[in-house]
């Protein structure tokens, strides 16, 4: 069985291997003040951002996920983005990833967001062959200017 719980101070060393994993995965070299930094407002209430983590019985970390919310004026509630979702590999295709999505699709509809929304990698196909069976794909194309 899989536990999802609230991400908290102490989950930091099981927290930082997933994250650490997600990283790689997407070939992404974040500094260690922007990942400190990350937990930290991950681990604070009211910051804006908020964290869960997926564990086995015997405590296992196996999955992460972080989302936030925004003001849009497309509605007169909040959108619900959900920024990163990770399994660790040898836990893909049991079910982890859709638990934490739907862990984030409560938790949006328990706090009055008209929808939850997410991007990925156009290669990421075995997340993609779940991200179809749970939500509409949008025509939309990202763009981006870094600053």
């Amino acid at each position: 069985m899989v536990t999802i719980t609230a991400l908290k101070s102490s989950d930091r060393a099981e927290w930082l291997g997933l994250w650490d994993a997600y990283l790689t995965f997407y070939a992404c070299d974040l500094e260690a003040s922007t990942t400190d930094a990350t937990f930290a407002r991950l681990t604070t209430a009211g910051s804006g951002l908020h964290g869960a983590i997926a564990r086995k019985d015997d405590g296992t970390a196996l999955g992460l996920v972080h989302w936030l919310t925004h003001l849009s004026t497309w509605t007169t509630t909040d959108y619900c983005y959900l920024e990163d979702l990770f399994v660790a590999p040898s836990e893909r295709s049991t079910g982890i990833g859709r638990a934490l999505i739907e862990h984030v699709r409560r938790w949006a509809e328990q706090n009055g967001s008209a929808k939850v929304y997410w991007l990925t990698a156009e290669t990421n196909s075995v997340a993609r062959g779940l991200y179809d069976q749970l939500a509409t794909r949008t025509e939309f194309i990202q763009y981006e200017l870094s600053l």
